[in-house]
């Protein structure tokens, strides 16, 4: 992957005056291979067991996104209709399937030993071989959630404004992507598109209330 030159390359900028847009402007386009170049560069972020267990369905088309709605509550309707761009984040309870073939990529190109290999391939397949679908759902949740938050900072990079949301058919929004529902979980879309107001600037709680030291 090339490397990108982003339009906002200010860290401190992308990650602080990040905020949820609800309301996009439905006339700026975001062209696919832009779209492909943004889920490429969220997708290096960290997964368990280098598994990357995420499958991206976007939305970008009327016709998509009239399909999309059967399976939104209406209350996220404007967001869907008024942006750029929907990426669904449906998380892949099936990913280790191919882990021997991850990890002979790694092996491949020099990056671990064929001792480490060995090890990686004796110690963690089994686990997930012998998973239950808990805990290969919950591995796939936790994999999707950090590629949806790289995905807010990739797309504010790229000076776009962006929402992740649920608000879903959880039941229903799978089919409703035509993908397998016994081999997907929906975790959550991401909106992308440029702000067509000033979105609402919100508080965090003083982190001291939400964090305690082990001991």
């Amino acid at each position: 992957m090339s490397e990108t030159k982003f339009v906002n390359n200010d860290f401190s900028d992308v990650m602080f005056n990040r905020h949820s847009v609800r309301a996009f402007d439905p006339t700026v386009k975001i062209d696919r291979a832009e779209i492909e170049t943004m889920l490429g560069e969220a997708a290096k972020a960290p997964s368990a067991c280098n598994l990357q267990s995420w499958h991206f369905v976007v939305i970008d088309t009327p016709e998509a996104k009239e399909k999309f709605k059967k399976s939104v509550m209406k209350f996220n309707y404007p967001q869907v209709d008024s942006a750029s761009a929907i990426v669904f984040i449906a998380g892949d309870t099936q990913s280790h399937l191919v882990y021997r073939d991850v990890w002979q990529a790694v092996y491949k190109a020099g990056n671990i030993t064929k001792e480490r290999l060995d090890q990686i391939l004796g110690t963690f397949l089994p686990l997930y071989e012998n998973a239950t679908p808990e805990f290969l759902k919950f591995d796939a949740t936790m994999d999707c959630s950090i590629v949806g938050s790289q995905l807010l900072l990739v797309a504010r990079a790229h000076g776009y404004d962006a929402n992740a949301f649920s608000g879903i058919d959880f039941e229903h929004m799978i089919p409703t992507l035509g993908l397998d529902p016994k081999r997907y979980v929906p975790i959550m879309g991401v909106a992308i598109g440029k702000a067509a107001q000033e979105p609402l600037h919100t508080t965090r709680y003083d982190v001291k209330t939400q964090t305690e030291f082990l001991n």
